[in-house]
C-alpha cells in the first residue's frame, strides 16, 4: 500500500510501484485482432484529450465530439461479401462451395487419374480448400459485425442517441453474440472511448450528469458490468502511465485529480457493486481513506456547484431538487448541511458587505438618513431571507428538503471574529435607530432585532447596551419635548405619562428612572453653581421633582452627594486651616455652606464627622509612631486642643449655636439598650470616689472655669478603632498624667515634671474623642491601680504568709493607690493562693501532705483542684493506699477507699478503684514474704504485722490459701498471731490464708505458751 502512487507529486515518482500495477493487467478477451484495436485506442485517445482541453466549462454537460470514436472503417477483402450476406445465405453459400468443390474435385480425379481413388482424393482436396473457403467466410462475420458496430457508433453525431435496439439488429445481422471475443472487445474499446470523452480534464470540474450519461450509454451498449469495470480500470492506468511520460508536476496534479474523478464516477456508475468490480486498492495500491477522500471531494465539488443556483428566492420544489442531488451524489448529511449554511452563509454576507459599504462610504462626511435606510433594506433582506429560510424548515414536508435548512448564522464565515464584530454592532445600531425613527418601537421590529442579533452572533449584553443608548437618547428628546411643549406639566397623572412614554418606546422603566435622577442631579448642580440655593432654585427644583416623579430618598441622595460635597470642601477647608486658622472668615464660610445649601442636621453633622474623623487618625498615628510615651501624649494633647478649639467651634457653626453655649450630648438608645441595675450604678459611683485617678478627671467649679469651655463629644473615633486600641491611647496618656513629663538633662541624668489636675480634664476630654463608655474608663484605671497594687503586694507576700503586719501593710497600700477593697482582697488572694499552691505541690511531691491534711485544708476552702495536678493526686491517691495495705492494723474499709478519698482528691472512682486492686494483689503475696523473713528474724511485733498487712489486702481482693515451700514456718506464724490475741474473724481468715488445718490449729492453740518461751530459751541461747 503506497498512497503516494495515487496523491504525492510526481516530482518524486517510484517507478517500482507505478509500473507495478501494469505488469499484470487485468485480462481482456481479445484476439490477435487487439494490437491493431490497442493502436487504434492510442490515436483516438489523443485526439479525445486534445479535444477536451480545448473545450470550455459549461453549467451542462456538451455532447462528446463528432471525432470520438474516430473515422469509418472501410471493409477490405471478403469483408464487403461478408457484410451483404445474411447468416442463412451465407452458410447456404458455404455448403453450395463445399459440394461444388467436392464436385469438381471428384471429376478432375476421375479425368485425369482414371481412376476411383483418384476421383476420390480429387473431391477430398477440392472439399477441404472449398471448406476453407466457407470457413474463412463465417470466420470474418464477428469482424465484419464490429467494423459495422464502430461504423454505426461513428455515424452518431451525439454518441448518447446510439440505441440497444440498433446494437442487437447488428449482432443479429451478423449472428454474432457478446461472446465473440472480436466484437465484445469492439464494444468495451466503443465504451472506454465514450467513458474517456465524457470526463473532464483535471482541471475542469464534474458537471453532475456524466454518471447518468454513462450508465445510459452503457446500457445501450449492452455491456457487461465486469467488461465495463475492466474499461475503467484501464483507464485508471492510461492516467498513471501519462503522469509518467509527462513528469511535470502541475500535470501531475491534473492527473491525479482526473483519477480522483473517475473513481468517484466509477463509484456512482457501478453502486454497491463497485466494492469488488473496481479493485483501486489491490491494483492501484491506494487505501481506503484514499478513495473515501477522492469519493468526499468530488461529491462535495458537485453539491456546492448546484448549490449555486440557490438564491434569496429559493422554493420548496428547489430543496427537494437539491435533496435529489444530495443522494445521487452520495454525500453525507452533516457534509450537506454545512455546504447549504455556507451558501445561504455567502448570500447575507454580500447583503452584509453592501450594507456596511454604504455606512462607511469616504464621500459621506456624516451618515445621513438615506444612507441609513439603505443600510437597513439590505438587512431587511436579510431578515427576509431569514424568515424564508425558517418557514421552510416549518413546512410539512421538510423532511424531503436538503440538509441544513433553518436560521442564517455568520458564525465560520467572513463577519465571525473579534474583528468584525465592531462592524456589526455598526449594523445592529443602524438598525436600531431606523426602528425608532418615529419615536416608538413598533413590534415588528422588536422581533425584527431579535433575529438580526441571532444572526449576528451578538451576546444579550451587548445587543442590550446597543438598544439602551439609542433608547436612552430617543426617551431623552420625547421627555424634552414633552417638558417644553407642556405636555407633562398638564398630564393628569405624570406617572402613567412617563409610563406610557416607556411602553412606546419598549424602554425599562427603571432606566427610565436613573435618566430622571441624572436630569435632576445636572439641575441641582446648576443651581449650586453659585455655591447656596435661592428659593426660586428650590421652587424650579421642586417643580422638576413633581413631574419626573423622582422619589424623596432619590432627592435626599442627590443633595448628599452634591451639596454635600461642596459643603464638606468647606468643611476641609475650615479644620485644615488648624487651631490658629479658625477666624471669623472660616466661620462665615462655614455658616453659609451648612444654611445656603439647605442639607439637613442629620446629613451637615454626618459630613463633618466624617472630615473631623479623619484629621483625629491622624493625630492617633502620629502618636502610635512617637519614640516614648510622653511624645505620643503631646500628640494626643495637640488632639484635644484641636476638638476644644476647632471641632468644637465647627459644630456650633453647623447648628447654628453660640460657642458658649454647651452642646447636649445625643443620647444613643444603642450604648443603653437597657437601665443599669441600681447596685451597678452605686458600686460604679463608689469606684470614682475611691480611685484617686478616676477623682481627678471630674474637675470642681474653680477647674472647669480655668480649663474653659469644654470639647464636643457627638464626634468620637468608636467605630473608626477597636476597644483594645481606644484603651491603649486613654491609658498612655493616663500614664503620662501620673507619671509627669520626663526631660533629660545634661550628663544623662532625667528629670520628671510632675503636672496639675488640669491633665486629668484633658484625660476626661480624651476618653470623650475616642468614645470610650463610663464603665471602660473606669476599667482602665481600675487595671492600672490593681497592677501597682499587685506589684506591691507580690513584695509584701513573697512568702506566701499573711500576718497582721502584712495586713496592715497591704490596706496601707490599698489607700494609696486608690483600689476599692474587693479589688484588693482579689488580688491579695490570688497572691496568696498562687504561694500556697505551690507549697501544696511540693508537699504533695515529697510526700510530707496526707489525706487527713488535705481533707482539713478543703474545709479551710482552698480549692485543691486548681492547685494540684491531677497526676500529683492519683500518686498521693496510691500513697495513701500504700498506707493503709502497710499500716499493721489489717483494716480496710470499702466505703473509704473506693469513694471518700477519690471524692477528697478529685479523681476518677473507676481508676481509683482498679489502682487499689493492683496494689493489693501485688502486696498480697509480699506480705507473706515478709513475715516469713521477720520470723526468722525472730521479730514477733512484725510477723503479726504483716499478717495483719496480708489481711488488708485480702478484703481488697479476696485470695486462695497461699502455698510456702516450708509449711512448718507457715504453722509458726500462725502460732504467732494466735497468741497476739487478734479478733476471731482475723484470725480464722489467717488461718485459711495461710492453710492449717483444723487440728493442727488446735494442736497450736494448745502448746501456743510453751512454744513461745522454748522459742525465747532457744533465742537467748543462741544469742
Amino acid at each position: 500500500m503506497n498512497p503516494s502512487t495515487l496523491f504525492a507529486s510526481p516530482s518524486t515518482p517510484h517507478r517500482s510501484v507505478l509500473y507495478s500495477p501494469f505488469l499484470d493487467p487485468l485480462p481482456l478477451r481479445f484476439t490477435a485482432h487487439s494490437k491493431k484495436l490497442t493502436l487504434k485506442r492510442r490515436l483516438s485517445r489523443a485526439s479525445i484529450n486534445s479535444s477536451a482541453e480545448d473545450q470550455s466549462a459549461p453549467s451542462t454537460s456538451p455532447p462528446p465530439p463528432n471525432n470520438v470514436f474516430g473515422g469509418k472503417r472501410e471493409l477490405t477483402g471478403i469483408q464487403p461479401l461478408v457484410a451483404t450476406l445474411s447468416p442463412p445465405i451465407r452458410l447456404a453459400s458455404s455448403a453450395l462451395i463445399l459440394g461444388a468443390a467436392i464436385a469438381a474435385g471428384y471429376g478432375l480425379g476421375s479425368r485425369f487419374g482414371k481412376s476411383q481413388t483418384a476421383a476420390l482424393g480429387g473431391a477430398v482436396v477440392l472439399g477441404a480448400a472449398g471448406g476453407a473457403a466457407g470457413y474463412a467466410l463465417n470466420a470474418r462475420a464477428p469482424d465484419v459485425a464490429a467494423a459495422d458496430l464502430h461504423n454505426y457508433v461513428a455515424g452518431h453525431s451525439d454518441p448518447r442517441a446510439v440505441k440497444k435496439e440498433d446494437i442487437e439488429t447488428i449482432a443479429k445481422k451478423y449472428g454474432v453474440s457478446k461472446q465473440d471475443e472480436a466484437f465484445n472487445a469492439e464494444l468495451c474499446d466503443i465504451y472506454s472511448q465514450f467513458v474517456s470523452s465524457v470526463l473532464p480534464p483535471g482541471g475542469e470540474e464534474l458537471k453532475g450528469d456524466e454518471v447518468d450519461t454513462i450508465i445510459n450509454f452503457k446500457k445501450a451498449l449492452g455491456i457487461d458490468d465486469p467488461d465495463a469495470a475492466a474499461m475503467h480500470m484501464e483507464i485508471g492506468r492510461r492516467i498513471f502511465r501519462q503522469r509518467l511520460e509527462t513528469g511535470d508536476r502541475d500535470a501531475g496534479i491534473e492527473e491525479r485529480r482526473a483519477f480522483q474523478k473517475l473513481i468517484y464516477v466509477s463509484t456512482l456508475v457501478f453502486g454497491e457493486a463497485s466494492s469488488f468490480l473496481l479493485p483501486w486498492k489491490r491494483v492501484f495500491k491506494v487505501t481506503d481513506s484514499q478513495v473515501e477522500i477522492a469519493i468526499r471531494d468530488n461529491a462535495q465539488r458537485l453539491y456546492a456547484s448546484k448549490l449555486k443556483s440557490v438564491g434569496r428566492d429559493i422554493d420548496a420544489e428547489q430543496l427537494v431538487s437539491l435533496r435529489e442531488a444530495q443522494r445521487s451524489y452520495q454525500i453525507s448529511d452533516e457534509l450537506a448541511m454545512d455546504l447549504f449554511r455556507e451558501r445561504t452563509r455567502k448570500l447575507v454576507e454580500e447583503n452584509i458587505s453592501s450594507a456596511l459599504s454604504i455606512l462607511k462610504s469616504r464621500t459621506r462626511s456624516v451618515v445621513s438618513s438615506r444612507s441609513v435606510t439603505e443600510v437597513v433594506k439590505e438587512l431587511d433582506k436579510v431578515l427576509a431571507f431569514n424568515n424564508l429560510l425558517i418557514s421552510l424548515k416549518n413546512h410539512p414536508n421538510a423532511d424531503q428538503f436538503a440538509s441544513g435548512v433553518g436560521p442564517v448564522s455568520l458564525l465560520g464565515g467572513d463577519y465571525d471574529g473579534d474583528r468584525k464584530m465592531d462592524d456589526l454592532n455598526l449594523l445592529y445600531r443602524a438598525y436600531v435607530t431606523d426602528s425608532l425613527s418615529n419615536g416608538r418601537m413598533e413590534e415588528n421590529k422588536l422581533a425584527a432585532l431579535n433575529q438580526l442579533k441571532n444572526i449576528f452572533g451578538l451576546g444579550k449584553r451587548q445587543a442590550e447596551a446597543i438598544t439602551l443608548d439609542i433608547t436612552s437618547k430617543v426617551y431623552r428628546k420625547r421627555l424634552a419635548q414633552a417638558v417644553t411643549g407642556g405636555d407633562l406639566e398638564v398630564a393628569d397623572s405624570k406617572a402613567a405619562f412617563l409610563q406610557n412614554l416607556c411602553d412606546e418606546l419598549h424602554f425599562d422603566p427603571q432606566k427610565a428612572s436613573e435618566i430622571h435622577e441624572e436630569i435632576y442631579r445636572q439641575k441641582l448642580e446648576q443651581c449650586v453653581a453659585d455655591g447656596e440655593l435661592d428659593e426660586n432654585d428650590v421652587s424650579a427644583l421642586l417643580r422638576l421633582r413633581v413631574m419626573l416623579c423622582i422619589p424623596q430618598q432619590i432627592v435626599e441622595a442627590a443633595h448628599s452627594d452634591i451639596c454635600g460635597s461642596l459643603f464638606e470642601k468647606a468643611v476641609k477647608e475650615a479644620i485644615s486651616a488648624g487651631v490658629d486658622g479658625y477666624d471669623a472668615d472660616v466661620k462665615k464660610s462655614v455658616q453659609k455652606a451648612a444654611r445656603g445649601l439647605r442639607l439637613t442636621k442629620e446629613v451637615a453633622m454626618s459630613i463633618a464627622s466624617k472630615a473631623v474623623r479623619k484629621i483625629f487618625i491622624n493625630y492617633i498615628k502620629r502618636a502610635r509612631g512617637a519614640g516614648s510615651r510622653t511624645e505620643s501624649a503631646k500628640e494626643l494633647k495637640k488632639m484635644i486642643a484641636f476638638n476644644t478649639l476647632v471641632v468644637t467651634e465647627l459644630l456650633a457653626d453647623i447648628k447654628g449655636q453660640s460657642s458658649d453655649t454647651p452642646s447636649e450630648e445625643p443620647v444613643k438608645e444603642e450604648e443603653k439598650p437597657v437601665e443599669e441595675p441600681v447596685e451597678e450604678q452605686v458600686e460604679e459611683d463608689e469606684e470614682w470616689e475611691s480611685i484617686q485617678s478616676l477623682r481627678k478627671i471630674r474637675p470642681g467649679k474653680e477647674l472647669t472655669a480655668k480649663m474653659g469651655k469644654p470639647g464636643q463629644t457627638e464626634i468620637t473615633l468608636k467605630d473608626d478603632l477597636p476597644e483594645r486600641e481606644r484603651t491603649d491611647l486613654y491609658k498612655t496618656y493616663l500614664l503620662f498624667c501620673l507619671t509627669g513629663e520626663v526631660r533629660k538633662i545634661p550628663f544623662g541624668a532625667q528629670i520628671t515634671t510632675k503636672k496639675d489636675d488640669s491633665e486629668f480634664v484633658l484625660l476626661n476630654q480624651l476618653g470623650g474623642i475616642l468614645g470610650l463608655s463610663t464603665k471602660e474608663i473606669v476599667e482602665v484605671h481600675r487595671s492600672l491601680a490593681e497592677q501597682a497594687f499587685r506589684q506591691q503586694a507580690e513584695v509584701i507576700l513573697a512568702d506566701g504568709q499573711l500576718t497582721k503586719a502584712r495586713v496592715e501593710q497591704l490596706d496601707q497600700l490599698q489607700k494609696q493607690v486608690g483600689l476599692p477593697p474587693q479589688y484588693a482582697q482579689k488580688i491579695i488572694k490570688s497572691i496568696t493562693t498562687t504561694k500556697m499552691a505551690a507549697a501544696i505541690e511540693t508537699a504533695v511531691g515529697q510526700g510530707r501532705l496526707t489525706i487527713k491534711q488535705i481533707r482539713e485544708l478543703k474545709e479551710a476552702g482552698v480549692e485543691l483542684d486548681n492547685m494540684i495536678s491531677e497526676s500529683l493526686r492519683e500518686n498521693l491517691f496510691k500513697k495513701t493506699v500504700d498506707d493503709i495495705f502497710s499500716s499493721g492494723t489489717g483494716e480496710f474499709t470499702e466505703e473509704e477507699v473506693y469513694e471518700k478519698i477519690p471524692s477528697d482528691l478529685s479523681i476518677n472512682a473507676e481508676k481509683a478503684k482498679s489502682v487499689v486492686i493492683e496494689l493489693a494483689r501485688t502486696r498480697l503475696a509480699n506480705s507473706l514474704v515478709q513475715a516469713v523473713s521477720l520470723l526468722r528474724q525472730r521479730n514477733r511485733q512484725g510477723v503479726v504485722s504483716s499478717l495483719n498487712d496480708l489481711l488488708a489486702c485480702d478484703k481488697a481482693v479476696p485470695s486462695k490459701p497461699l502455698s510456702w515451700e516450708v509449711p512448718e514456718e507457715l504453722a509458726d506464724l500462725y502460732a504467732i498471731y494466735l497468741n497476739s490475741e487478734p479478733a476471731p474473724e482475723k484470725l480464722s481468715r489467717v488461718q485459711y490464708l495461710l492453710g492449717i488445718d483444723d487440728p493442727t490449729a488446735d494442736a497450736l492453740r494448745e502448746m501456743g505458751d510453751r512454744t513461745i518461751s522454748v522459742g525465747s530459751e532457744e533465742e537467748k541461747f543462741v544469742f
